[in-house]
């Protein structure tokens, strides 16, 4: 690390123009000083720190080497983006990461030049990469393309598309696979990086270019074979032959913390024809000892000590979601030998971690590969076992082909535990789970639930297992629970029908979700203002509780129906039903309240609900506009808890 004595140089480092300028030598003064301003940073704010702290010398040789914001440099997920925003003008806001109006935790092109493509689902950047190098090239320009990305991101099918692709077209582009996980490198030390330096070299690739054009005028068979000759060649002295195959010059293995070894390579390629792929070797949690000994290497955490690298914990009151299902799933399996789970890269984020500790041989991590992961959660179906697909409803957006032909159509009965419904808080809208109960309650033949508490998922659990003729989901929350009590094992629940928790008899609220707890406080709101209402939890959003849809209409002036989903979602399920069965021909007013039509910016998730006017205090004054009670507004917002009790 840099001496307390040394000169700041991170101070004059504004933009890359400014890291431009400095001499060579200052580099590694400048990656050290960039890496304890990250620590710090996130130490404040929490976030992804140990892929940031790997490719800090990355960063700041990239900047350094090419000229950016014309030369693009596309990072995959954008986990590993922090050092990035610092060295490109966002330095003075580093520390409003993942904070309300603050930096995103990912790239975003709204925020700066130097994001040319907006990321946070993985294995995108190869794809965008090449879409850029080929307008370059039929706009006439002349820049360069860079995308990094890390091996973790292979495991997606998308990634290998792209390099098939890249490799059958002549465009200019430059691949980084950032190695941090897998080890698929081999030996990386002062041999690779002087072959790597070579063999990126003009001599080298100059030789090789003449040695094609001369090869082109043998026969056939003979230019195929000087070919595969000089790919294995290099592949048996660096490894790589695989991407050669797919049609990309292959450079590397080479240290990622080394500027000596990183800066030639990178000089080398920045001129060079076609698609290159450079393999740099790196270390998540490079340079920060807690980092480097934890297992997860620190890739997402709370706000932490620096000296001490503990993590600030929040007081439980509650467990989690995500625990419930892992803990309720387990229970269920110790009972049953057909249930098997399976997660796509996200073992301790779904909770399948605690599955897979008691049961290794029925767990399985497909890596970040959800189409594969439905399908094979399809096959194991199709064989009478009872699979559960754990997989956050962000990321099951990328396999929904999957879900309609593989699963659905063919009423294979896989049950998907979609975690992270609704908003998420500081991941943002790229990360909140808005269109899962939209995009599967229109498929035929599937059984779509939302937990209202941890004790219904616990009851949803049960339900999924006891399904077993067709496709079902289940939703539920990042976070803690609301404190309810919960059964040692959940009971299925009748299919298609919902609870009443409240009776009234001027307006009902038809709640989807844990906005339940919203719904019950909306009740007391508009029970102060002399307002009797029913409150209801649907606990299906598919099939729908008709019976119970029906009487809400018949017994009731207002029915306002509550989800924390995008339009388009349960709410259009219940009034394509009062449509047809002529209800709203008897003058019922029907307030359907879901998601905005907007992409709503990272913030506290209390705050998120507020913006989308999904909270108690709106619910209720949407009931009260509905009535026609508008003078009565101004009341219903000076009430606070402690008031309630007195003015009902």
């Amino acid at each position: 690390m840099t001496s307390s004595t040394a000169t700041p140089l991170l101070d004059r480092v504004k933009i890359p123009a400014d890291l431009r300028a400095l001499d060579e030598a200052d580099l590694r003064q400048l990656a050290d000083e960039l890496r304890l301003e990250v620590i710090d940073a996130v130490s404040q704010t929490g976030g992804h720190l140990g892929a940031g702290l790997g490719v800090v010398e990355l960063t700041v040789a990239l900047h350094y080497v090419f000229n950016t914001p014309d030369d693009r440099i596309i990072w995959d997920v954008g986990h590993q983006a922090y050092p990035h925003k610092i060295l490109t003008g966002r330095r003075d806001r580093i520390r409003t990461l993942r904070q309300s109006e603050g930096l995103s935790g990912f790239t975003k092109r709204a925020e700066s030049d130097y994001d040319p493509f907006g990321a946070a689902h993985s294995s995108t950047s190869i794809s965008s990469g090449l879409g850029m190098a080929v307008a370059r090239d039929l706009k006439g320009g002349d820049n360069n393309v860079i995308a990094v990305i890390g091996d973790g991101a292979m495991s997606a099918g998308m990634a290998y598309e792209a390099m098939n692709n890249a490799g059958s077209m002549d465009s200019r582009l430059i691949i980084i696979l950032n190695d941090n996980d897998m080890s698929i490198a081999p030996p990386v030390g002062a041999m690779s990086a002087y072959l790597a330096r070579r063999l990126s070299g003009g001599t080298y690739r100059s030789m090789r270019h003449l040695g094609k054009q001369l090869a082109k005028l043998l026969p056939k068979r003979l230019e195929e074979s000087a070919r595969r000759a000089e790919e294995y060649a290099r592949g048996m002295a660096m490894g790589g032959t695989l991407f050669e195959e797919l049609g990309l010059y292959y450079v590397g293995p080479i240290d990622g913390h080394n500027l000596d070894h990183l800066l030639p390579v990178l000089k080398n390629v920045r001129d060079a024809e076609g698609p290159v792929l450079i393999h740099v070797v790196t270390q998540k949690g490079k340079g920060y000892a807690p980092a480097e000994a934890a297992e997860d290497k620190y890739h997402g955490v709370s706000k932490f000590d620096v000296v001490t690298g503990a993590q600030a914990k929040t007081k439980a009151n509650a467990p989690s979601y995500t625990k419930v299902f892992a803990e309720a799933l387990v229970a269920h399996a110790e009972e049953d030998d057909k249930i098997v789970a399976i997660t796509a890269a996200m073992p301790s984020g779904t909770g399948l971690d605690i599955f897979g500790e008691k049961f290794p041989t029925r767990t399985f991590d497909v890596g970040i590969a959800e189409q594969h992961g439905v399908t094979f959660a399809a096959g194991l179906a199709a064989e009478g076992l009872k699979p559960f697909a754990a997989i956050y409803s962000t990321f099951l957006q990328r396999a929904y082909d999957q879900v309609v032909h593989d699963v659905a159509i063919q009423r294979l009965p896989v049950r998907f535990a979609i975690d992270r419904a609704g908003f998420v808080g500081a991941d943002g809208p790229t990360h909140a789970g808005s269109f899962d109960v939209t995009y599967l309650a229109c498929l035929p033949g599937f059984v779509v639930m939302a937990a209202a508490d941890e004790a219904e998922l616990k009851h949803m659990v049960a339900t999924a297992v006891a399904i077993d003729d067709r496709p079902s989901s289940f939703r539920y929350p990042r976070g803690e629970g609301v404190g309810v009590e919960m059964p040692a094992i959940g009971t299925p629940l009748e299919i298609g029908k919902g609870r009443i928790l409240r009776e009234g008899s001027k307006v009902a609220i038809l709640s989807l979700g844990t906005r339940l707890a919203e719904a019950l406080k909306a009740a007391d709101h508009l029970a102060a203002l002399g307002l009797s209402t029913t409150v209801a939890d649907a606990r299906f959003a598919k099939p729908l509780d008709e019976d119970l849809i029906a009487r809400l209409a018949r017994e009731h002036e207002v029915l306002i129906t509550v989800e924390e989903g995008s339009i388009g979602g349960f709410s259009s399920h219940v009034l394509d039903f009062l449509a047809r069965s002529g209800v709203l021909d008897r003058g019922l007013k029907v307030r359907p309240m879901a998601m905005p039509d907007i992409f709503v910016d990272q913030d506290k998730p209390e705050k998120m609900y507020d913006i989308a006017g999904l909270n108690a205090a709106q619910i209720a004054e949407t009931a009260v506009t509905a009535l026609g009670l508008e003078r009565q507004i101004a009341d219903l917002r000076e009430l606070t808890p402690q008031s309630l009790p007195k003015l009902v």
